[in-house]
């Protein structure tokens, strides 16, 4: 008996008869345990961890500068302020930036005449004639792009030339400008629109010269008007480029505002820079570049925002 219980323990599964096979006993599988449901997150929660995630790390930053700058500069003999001494020094400029602006439902917002008024003031002019000066240059400068990328006699007549201008600095044009129109505020904005519209060009001549071969030859096949192409072909295929090309120029077209009223003066961000040091009021200085900076970036984003959404519509 033990001899048989033995061979049948010992002979493969397969080979066994059916009447064993059927008695052995099976123990059972074991079972996962069913999985809970993952509940989402709600679409506020993801917008604030995606916000935190961008600008913590910014912040973090900021503050690890901030901390060096004190270390640095806080010594009594030390040259340059401390952030301390720049709030200290120039708390009026930091919480009053709309100075000498007041409003009435009769009469409106009035601005004092003068300099001394606050920061924002400055900034709004230099920005009005940005906005002049850079509107000329993109609407031109978007012009002569598609002429010189669509037309190869206008590119090898006229890139030779844009190639050497652009290279000119841009407060070279200041006595020229001035010259020319006698005024010193058509003469800014006339350095705004020279500053920014070469970037404007090449970056949209580039643009139109890339569109794929496969699209004219589309558009040949429909007998596309130049309108027609230009607005379903061309301007979509080209918009990424002339947007770079955008971009470059308002950030461009931000320096060269800054410089020329420093030379110019009168009223602006950069005249409220130069008369700061004039004045010795070094950490106005330094408040006025936190300004400058916060409004380019800002700017920068306006204008990529645009892109995008001008190329999600098209």
């Amino acid at each position: 008996m033990a001899t048989a219980i033995l061979k049948l323990v010992e002979t493969p599964v397969g080979t066994l008869p059916e009447n064993v096979v059927a008695a052995t006993p099976r123990l059972p599988l074991p079972v996962a345990p069913p999985a809970l449901p993952i509940k989402p997150k709600p679409a506020w929660q993801n917008w604030i961890e995606a916000r935190a995630a961008a600008i913590l790390p910014t912040l973090l930053m900021v503050v690890v500068l901030l901390g060096v700058w004190q270390a640095l500069c806080s010594a009594p003999d030390a040259r340059f302020p401390s952030p301390d001494k720049v709030w200290t020094e120039s708390r009026e400029v930091i919480v009053q930036p709309l100075k000498g602006v007041s409003f009435s439902w009769q009469t409106g917002v009035q601005v004092t005449d003068g300099a001394d008024v606050g920061i924002l003031v400055h900034i709004a002019t230099s920005l009005k004639r940005v906005a002049i000066g850079y509107s000329l240059s993109a609407v031109v400068g978007v012009a002569l792009g598609v002429l010189i990328g669509s037309s190869l006699f206008a590119f090898r007549a006229l890139d030779p030339l844009f190639q050497v201008l652009r290279t000119v600095p841009p407060l070279a044009w200041l006595p020229l400008s001035l010259a020319a129109f006698q005024q010193a505020n058509p003469a800014t904005i006339f350095l705004i629109f020279i500053t920014a519209i070469w970037p404007i060009i090449l970056n949209t001549a580039v643009g139109v010269q890339t569109i794929p071969q496969s699209y004219r030859n589309v558009a040949r096949v429909l007998a596309l008007s130049k309108p027609k192409f230009f607005y379903k072909i061309l301007l979509p295929a080209s918009v990424p480029y002339m947007f770079t090309g955008l971009r470059i120029g308002i950030g461009m077209s931000w320096l060269a505002i800054v410089a020329a009223e420093m030379v110019q003066g009168g009223t602006g961000i950069g005249f409220f820079i130069w008369d700061s040091y004039n004045s010795s009021l070094l950490t106005d200085t330094i408040v006025a570049l936190v300004y400058i900076g916060l409004v380019g970036f800002a700017l920068d984003r306006l204008v990529a925002f645009a892109g995008r959404l001008i190329s999600r519509e098209g």
